[in-house]
């Protein structure tokens, strides 16, 4: 796996879920958000999107956010600004049965705020807009589930 995504083989995945049952998946697909061609990162980036932000938040989401922020701050990652937008979509999403899912999803996701700082700074336009964008979400953020901050 390289220097990327070591830290996945440390997540029990089995143990997770997303939208379509068992978070087992995820770590291919991070995968092959982080080293396949365009089309390959963009359909990997696009069912991870439906599996884990999309329709709702759940346990695995906020298992993965950590590597997403790996992901947007690696410059040979195909698809850095759908990354972003990702994050974005789990950071306004939630999980109506389970609070405690979507506070962990947003933390996680807050948590990052150094990388979108770093990045919005950055060299490449597009990365930079959704970047900014991110973090005028990020400051904007208030939902009933998460602390005031």
């Amino acid at each position: 796996m390289g220097t990327i995504l070591v830290g996945m083989r440390h997540v029990r995945w089995h143990e997770l879920c997303h939208a379509q049952g068992s978070a087992s998946q995820v770590p291919g697909m991070l995968s092959r958000i982080a080293w396949g061609d365009s089309e390959t990162a963009e359909d990997a980036l696009s069912d991870l999107g439906q599996w884990i932000g999309a329709l709702a938040v759940f346990d695995a989401t906020a298992a993965t956010v950590p590597f997403l922020w790996e992901l947007a701050a690696v410059e040979t990652v195909k698809d850095r600004v759908g990354v972003l937008e990702l994050l974005g979509t789990i950071l306004a999403g939630g999980h109506a049965h389970h609070p405690e899912w979507t506070r962990e999803a947003h933390a996680a996701v807050i948590a990052g705020r150094p990388t979108a700082e770093r990045l919005a700074s950055g060299g490449d336009p597009a990365v930079s807009t959704a970047a900014e964008k991110l973090l005028d979400a990020l400051g904007g953020h208030s939902c009933r589930t998460c602390p005031p901050g």
